[in-house]
Parts: C-alpha cells; sequence; structure tokens
C-alpha cells in the first residue's frame, strides 16, 4: 500500500514591539512573510550605528523589502534562503547593518539560512525540537550584514535544514525575543495558546508581550543574563530591545484560521 505525503504550508502572522524612541518610531526591526513562496524573513538593525547618527533600522527594513521582493513571483521549491540573503543584500543601498534570518518551507523540509542573533524554534508536541544557533564575534557582538561596514556577509549565514511534519509550531524572531524568553516558556505559551484554538497572531503577541515585560525586569534571570555570565559580564535582568516575533503554523495545504 503507498501512502501519499500530505503537502504542507505555513499559515503565519507577526507582532512587533519596537523599543520606545522618539527618534526611531518604527525601532530597527524588520520582517515579512511571503505566503506564495513560503518564505519568512526576520532583521535587526544594529543599534550601535546610532552614535554615528545612523538609523540601522532603514537598512534592516531596505534589507527586508528587498528579499521580500526576490521571492514574490517564487514558488516554495524555487527558494533558495542564502540565495536570497545574497541578492537583498546586494541590492540594499541604505547606511548601517542587521542581522537576518530567511526561512522557507518546501514540503516538508524547513531551509533556512541565518546571520547572527536573530533566529527560529521549531516546537513539536510542546518540546523545543531545534534552535537555530547564535553567530557572534563575542558577546552582544553578532554577525552583520552591511554595506562598506562589517566584516561579515551572506557567505557566513549558518544553512540548515529540518524536517518538520503537521502540526508543528515555527517561532521566528529577534534578539529582542531571545534574548528575553526561555525556551520552556516559550514552549508553555505556545502550548496554553494550541489548546485555547489561538490562530498565530495572538500567538505572536502573547509571545512579544511576555518578551517585552521581562525585558523591563531587573529582578529575574533572563536568558541575556545568563549569556553575559558565561561571558564573563556583569547584567540583571532582561534586556530592552526592539521585539519581532512571526509565529508559523505547519498545516496541510489549504487549511487556514479565521
Amino acid at each position: 500500500m503507498f501512502i501519499l505525503a500530505t503537502k504542507l504550508m505555513m499559515v503565519a502572522d507577526s507582532f512587533y514591539i519596537p523599543k520606545i524612541n522618539p527618534e526611531k518610531p518604527l525601532g530597527e526591526d524588520a520582517h515579512f512573510f511571503c505566503r506564495t513562496a513560503q518564505v519568512i524573513g526576520v532583521a535587526d538593525g544594529v543599534g550601535g550605528w546610532a552614535r554615528k547618527g545612523i538609523d540601522a533600522g532603514e537598512y534592516a527594513r531596505e534589507l527586508m523589502r528587498n528579499a521580500a521582493d526576490s521571492v514574490k513571483y517564487s514558488c516554495p521549491s524555487a527558494v533558495d534562503p542564502k540565495s536570497v540573503l545574497f541578492h537583498a543584500f546586494k541590492k540594499t543601498s541604505k547606511p548601517g547593518s542587521s542581522t537576518a534570518c530567511i526561512i522557507n518551507l518546501d514540503g516538508n523540509r524547513l531551509r533556512a539560512a541565518n546571520l547572527g542573533d536573530s533566529g527560529f524554534s521549531v516546537i513539536r508536541e510542546g518540546t523545543t525540537i531545534y534552535r537555530s544557533p547564535v553567530q557572534q564575534h563575542e558577546f552582544n557582538t553578532p554577525y552583520q550584514l552591511g554595506i562598506r561596514s562589517s566584516p561579515d556577509g551572506p557567505v557566513e549565514a549558518a544553512e540548515m535544514v529540518v524536517e518538520v511534519e503537521s502540526g508543528d509550531i515555527i517561532v521566528v524572531g529577534t534578539d529582542g525575543l531571545f534574548d528575553n524568553v526561555f525556551p520552556e516558556d516559550v514552549e508553555a505559551t505556545v502550548d496554553r495558546c494550541l489548546k485555547d484554538g489561538t490562530p498565530p497572531a495572538m500567538v505572536a503577541r502573547e509571545l512579544a508581550k511576555t518578551a517585552l515585560r521581562n525585558s523591563l525586569k531587573r529582578d529575574t534571570v533572563s536568558p541575556y543574563e545568563v549569556a553575559a555570565y558565561e561571558a564573563g559580564v556583569t547584567h540583571s535582568g532582561g534586556k530592552p530591545d526592539d521585539i519581532t516575533v512571526v509565529v508559523a503554523y505547519v498545516l496541510p495545504m489549504g487549511i487556514t484560521f479565521a
């Protein structure tokens, strides 16, 4: 007996909370989701550029616009995440630099290219089965794309392939999420929301709000504090930052949420 594999797709939505800064109301993160090409991208402009009067958020937004433009007429099988990064990088001319993560679902294969400390996790039945690795030169200095401003480039992006199943949850985010919410707390929030039949947009909102609350606390341990301790740096509590969360449900083709 032959069993035909069910075609899978990502049903995704997002929530973004920029760090409060009247001079940069849009923050420094950027993201997109292309449903037809089954591609998600997130980017985090490097805040250190502010000392030179440069808004790195403009670089991140242009980078993601160029990435989205490069896939908008593509089918999932034609997308190569690292090639998307190369294309977007070559077309981006704003000053600044940014981390970047591009993921694509083709069949049951989740393909990704990740540069820096943005990234994604795959959750199955309440447990994280995969978390993309962080790339950094030293603590709080991630790999980053930038025109004439960074030693890093798309070639350094880590490539990965993860086999997914219907029912898996993919959480994509900038470090504003992962620096402030431990994996087990992401799992708990996702699990609770799934039991309530919550759509991706509301799951992304709950995760972003949790990250925001934790970022403002000084009396609780955060992933950022743990990483700082391991690097020999003194830091207490969370890390105020822009917070981007994209949540994707892996479902059989044709299933939608209201």
